[in-house]
């Protein structure tokens, strides 16, 4: 017995010996083909990662044990050799996207953590803020009372006790209004509002497989669709060309809810107040829309994402404060963004409301009917906010943070392709303090939020300041002069532009 597991032992010790020497014959050779100053026998065709390693078309495939590999192909971007719903690499690799990654692509998953991440917590959150600030304008208490057990939050949970109070209040349905269009205005005054925000790029394109690495911007530019920048996440559910346009159509249907809940309701008041609404909302839409031809002709693209990536100038990183249309157009700045406040019909804007004589266009409306009209009115507050962070304060560019960290003095110089093609240009040189893709993408996604949540806020100081106009008086600021301001700005802009742009 002694003996079988004295030979047993001695066969293991023999076989565990043989491993090791093979192991160390193995390190040894990884050791002499790794590093610049590997034997020429090492280096065979590539080294995997370099993207000009290998020809066109061809990927680098690593040896084992080895900094080194072979060149092979799959496949070419100009062909369709991978099928099956793969694309082509610009290693001229077959890659194709995984199931998990094509929902976090899909527009309306986007569109779904937009409104429930950022749209509708803020517009909640607005009522609160505004019932608390005019408090603190008026010097009173404001909402303190909504509250779980011991837990009070300054009132904040006076949204949740408006939501249930007008999902159970009882649905009041006049006896002569038109059934029909009396249902469909509510929703007709808050699904444009949804829509719209489809064109905002409220944050970067995410890489997945790069979250813990620094990116290089020059390499991110010259190889959008390599292997190491697969499956990303642009953080936009639509890239539309005539982005901008598209906002004015779709949030022009918007006007025909006041106009048509006017109507509907069968009841004068209320009528006078949707033709107010209508005539307010056209009459500021032209000068809204003049505001903005001087960013067009600066940038020259209407798409928000374009506007956001590229500034106002070609000398200067997007990231760069002074490369944002707020400086550039300024009067165009506050033209839109007074227009736009006009568009919420709020106070000092509140015309169609006219609590004093009116009520408003929806003053037939109770319960959960008026709280969808409530409700619009301050996701409207949110999407004006995002198109003016969008437009003129550089979107959710963070300043000096670029791809690859925050870079203070660098240069902006052309970026070619493999080919020798200019492709475009990216800020090199200068001091940098690197910073992971994820925590970049994070800090960058926050700087959106941020600047779209003080622009609600200086909104509602707007509300609780100024005093409300008289109708003839909302008519005279938008057609005398927001309207000549409007286009003097886009001559100027113009005249600009031809001479020293």
């Amino acid at each position: 017995m002694k003996r079988k597991i004295f030979a047993t032992l001695t066969l293991v010790a023999w076989f565990m010996f043989f491993l090791a020497a093979c192991g160390a014959q193995k390190a040894d050779v990884a050791d002499r083909c790794k590093g610049p100053n590997a034997p020429a026998a090492c280096k065979t065709d590539c080294v995997p990662g370099v993207a000009n390693g290998c020809p066109a078309k061809f990927y680098c495939e690593a040896a084992e044990g080895s900094d080194y590999g072979k060149c092979h192909s799959q496949c070419t971007q100009a062909g369709n050799e991978c099928g099956d719903g793969a694309t082509c690499s610009a290693e001229g690799r077959c890659h194709k996207s995984s199931l998990v990654f094509k929902i976090l692509d899909f527009p309306g998953t986007k569109w779904i953590f937009l409104i429930l991440a950022l749209v509708m917590p803020l517009a909640s959150i607005l009522t609160w803020m505004e019932r608390r600030q005019s408090a603190m304008m008026q010097d009173r208490l404001g909402p303190n009372r909504a509250n779980i057990g011991p837990i009070k939050l300054k009132g904040i949970l006076h949204f949740v006790a408006d939501a249930v109070k007008m999902i159970f209040k009882e649905d009041f349905i006049p006896a002569n209004v038109h059934k029909g269009l009396y249902a469909l205005a509510p929703i007709l005054a808050i699904a444009p509002v949804f829509i719209a925000f489809a064109i905002i790029p409220f944050g970067p394109t995410i890489y997945p497989h790069q979250v813990t690495d620094v990116i290089d911007p020059v390499a991110l530019m010259q190889a959008p669709s390599s292997d190491v920048f697969r499956d990303s996440i642009r953080l936009q559910m639509f890239e539309i060309d005539f982005g901008l346009i598209f906002y004015f159509a779709v949030l022009t249907l918007a006007n025909y809810g006041g106009t048509i809940a006017g109507w509907a309701s069968y009841n004068k008041w209320a009528l006078l107040g949707g033709l107010r609404s209508s005539s307010q909302m056209m009459s500021y839409e032209v000068a809204m829309g003049l505001s903005l031809m001087g960013a067009f002709l600066i940038v020259g693209s209407l798409e928000p994402g374009f506007i956001v990536t590229h500034g106002a100038s070609t000398s200067m990183s997007a990231a760069h404060p002074l490369n944002w249309l707020w400086l550039w157009q300024p009067l165009g700045l506050v033209l839109f963004f007074t227009a736009a406040i006009a568009e919420t019909k709020r106070a000092p804007f509140d015309i169609p409301e006219g609590e004093p004589e009116i009520i408003g266009y929806f003053v037939e409306y109770t319960g959960l009917r008026w709280g969808l009209f409530f409700l619009a009115e301050f996701i409207e507050i949110v999407f004006i906010s995002a198109v003016v962070v969008t437009v003129f304060l550089g979107g959710w560019q963070v300043p000096f943070l670029d791809a690859d960290g925050f870079r203070f003095g660098g240069e902006m110089q052309e970026v070619k392709n493999a080919a020798g093609v200019v492709i475009g240009k990216a800020s090199v040189g200068g001091s940098v303090l690197p910073l992971p893709h994820g925590v970049v993408a994070a800090l960058q996604f926050g700087a959106f939020g941020l600047k779209v949540v003080l622009l609600c806020w200086f909104q509602l100081m707007i509300r609780w300041t100024l005093p409300r106009f008289r109708a003839d008086q909302l008519m005279n600021l938008g057609w005398k002069l927001l309207l000549p301001l409007a286009l003097a700005n886009v001559m100027v802009t113009a005249l600009i532009y031809l001479l020293f742009m």
